[in-house]
């Protein structure tokens, strides 16, 4: 146990130097109404956050926001703790308190539990492409989304009726399970290029059983009735036009209720359009529009 808190407080040190300089190299001055803090959350699965949100005590909007999946160790273990900064940024100046999970097995624990434990059996792995279970890979990220809502709300933290998830790639994906769960409080869902399965073997589009990637989407859409914003990019090599419009037919038809927008190509791959700063304004006046009909 002492072994395991010395980790997360050393994580904990780590990543506050991180945000700190990362803070101070901004060419833009930071926003004294806005605070970044890194937080331990003490749910039925101990979760690291990255929390930005308006100075005070609240109780403020939530936006959970869910990263993407990686099966290389390396990259687990310094990414995803800042990845959404500027899009987090973003949400927090409109009045919402944002966490951002950082998923079992990433940071620090990546080293500790490469491709065993915690990461392998709650986070990620959906099996072979021979047979893979999308379903229930989306559904055990959106299990947490649901205890992190919980946790904020009986700590009177948040407005609870008024909570927003936002997911990129398989953070996307399971934002799309998640509304399958119609969870109480939450107002509304945003996918970016949310999907499972994409580059197999690192080649772009090159898809692990893509009808069973949209089989699934329909079985989530059957019961989801809240609604959600999705957004995908032409030059996405992970899950490219055809197969999100198919996603999102297969969804839509079988109950679903969501809106679809396709962006033009963004940077090498626009799958990781939501990382950086430049394409806010591509961005953000289609979410802006979509939380604005939420209230």
């Amino acid at each position: 146990m002492l072994r395991n808190l010395l980790r997360v407080l050393v994580f904990y040190g780590v990543v506050s130097l991180i945000l700190a300089a990362a803070a101070f190299a901004e060419d833009r001055p930071a926003n004294p109404a806005i605070q970044e803090e890194v937080w331990a959350i003490p749910i039925t699965q101990p979760t690291i956050a990255y929390v930005v949100r308006p100075a005070g005590n609240g109780p403020f909007p939530l936006v959970v926001m869910n990263h993407g999946v990686s099966l290389n160790q390396r990259e687990r273990s310094f990414f995803p703790i800042v990845e959404f900064r500027d899009a987090a940024m973003w949400f927090a100046r409109r009045g919402y308190m944002v966490v951002a999970p950082s998923g079992s097995g990433y940071g620090a624990a990546a080293l500790d539990e490469p491709e065993r434990g915690l990461y392998s059996s709650f986070y990620s792995k959906i099996g072979s492409c021979d047979n893979p279970n999308f379903h229930d890979a989306g559904l055990a990220v959106a299990l947490l989304d649901k205890w992190i809502i919980d946790y904020m709300a009986d700590q009177k933290l948040i407005v609870p009726d008024n909570v927003i998830v936002v997911g990129q790639s398989a953070g996307g994906w399971a934002a799309i399970a998640l509304s399958s769960r119609n969870v109480p409080g939450v107002r509304g869902i945003i996918v970016f290029a949310g999907g499972r399965g994409g580059r197999v073997g690192g080649k772009p589009n090159n898809n692990c059983a893509p009808d069973k990637l949209v089989a699934a989407t329909g079985e989530f859409g059957r019961t989801a009735r809240v609604p959600s914003l999705w957004i995908y990019i032409e030059n996405d090599t992970f899950f490219g036009p055809a197969l999100s419009r198919r996603m999102h037919q297969a969804y839509t038809e079988a109950g679903g209720n969501a809106e679809y927008h396709l962006l033009p190509p963004f940077g090498n791959d626009g799958h990781f359009l939501i990382d950086s700063a430049d394409a806010i304004p591509l961005w953000s006046p289609l979410v802006s529009q979509f939380l604005d009909s939420r209230h």
